[in-house]
């Protein structure tokens, strides 16, 4: 059985105009509470952010307990667990916070990722069963299976892509908790970085430096990207997550890179990603590529100059094909 919907499986109020014990809360309210420190480590909201929109927008206002600190109910939790999720896709905390998790819910679900027939629906089936019933083992066991059977790039592209939009709709629309997020997460990239060691090293192939940017702690895709490429042939060198724009400048230098690429989760700011990347490509010598995927840059309406904008990991891999038709320019591929 699927856990409670966290967004709609409520009997407490909606959390819109939420206020103290005078305006109605009891002591049961004050002993079912979290305090801000608990509440900043179950959702990822900080203490600051919590305190900015209770002044802002008038949510959340919590309880206080006989020593005055702050209190949060269940129902302001689960409406703050709904916000920070729809606001790790793109939306803008001010547009969201006054409405109710009924609301939430309903804008939740359209921006739920589509999920790819690419994927057998088995899969996908087989392992959001094995994350909620927290079987790391057989979770383990289901990817690496996968792997053996398809092959490092077509496990890439096929499943653990189409997985990922399938574990995320799954969290936005409250049907996982955080940490079985994260389960997944660990165990795919675990899956990814054991067969990445196991592949041999194309050094004559095009050089490709991968990164996400500092403030992007998302790394799956990045992986995905780098199991496709390196599986195409390219020499990857991935500098992992949260990389300073100077810093993937240098290493594309110290490495001789043809290419630099660049994810971004959908929890990115779209014109941060746009400004970084516009940035980046004026720091980058000419002759070297500038690719980016991701999430966030689904939403980009307007191509940017000297950048490729790859929509999936396959894009990518097409791209590389042609770079490699035209011996290896990467200057030409943006």
């Amino acid at each position: 059985m699927d856990p409670p919907n966290a967004l709609s499986e409520l009997d407490v109020d909606d959390g819109r105009g939420v206020g103290d014990i005078e305006r109605g809360r009891g002591v049961g309210d004050i002993e079912r509470g979290l305090g801000i420190s608990g509440v900043e480590r179950e959702t990822g909201l900080s203490k600051d952010v919590l305190r900015m929109w209770e002044r802002r927008y008038g949510f959340p206002q919590p309880v206080r307990d006989g020593n005055g600190e702050r209190l949060y109910t269940p129902a302001q939790m689960a409406k703050l667990r709904a916000i920070k999720r729809l606001m790790d896709v793109g939306m803008r905390p001010g547009r969201i916070v006054g409405l109710s998790l009924a609301e939430l819910n309903a804008l939740a679900d359209t921006h739920a990722p589509k999920r790819s027939e690419a994927a057998p629906p088995a899969i996908e089936r087989d392992v959001l069963a094995l994350v909620r019933a927290a079987d790391v083992g057989g979770l383990r066991d289901a990817l690496a299976t996968a792997l053996l059977r398809q092959g490092l790039q077509r496990f890439a592209l096929e499943t653990i892509g189409p997985l990922n939009h399938a574990i995320g709709a799954a969290w936005i629309r409250g049907e996982l908790d955080v940490h079985e997020e994260h389960l997944y997460s660990e165990e795919a990239q675990s899956v990814l970085r054991a067969a990445l060691h196991a592949l041999p090293r194309h050094r004559s192939g095009p050089r490709i430096v991968l990164a996400t940017l500092a403030g992007e702690s998302h790394g799956l895709g990045l992986l995905v990207a780098e199991a496709a490429l390196a599986s195409e042939g390219a020499y990857c060198v991935s500098l992992g997550t949260q990389v300073p724009l100077d810093e993937i400048r240098r290493a594309a230098a110290a490495h001789r890179s043809d290419v630099v690429a660049l994810s971004f989760s959908s929890a990115f700011p779209l014109r941060q990603a746009a400004d970084a990347l516009a940035t980046l490509r004026r720091r980058l010598p000419p002759g070297v590529a500038l690719w980016a995927g991701g999430e966030a840059l689904s939403r980009i309406r307007t191509p940017l100059t000297g950048v490729f904008l790859a929509v999936d990991p396959a894009a990518a891999v097409a791209a590389l094909r042609a770079l490699r038709a035209r011996g290896g320019t990467a200057g030409a591929a943006t």
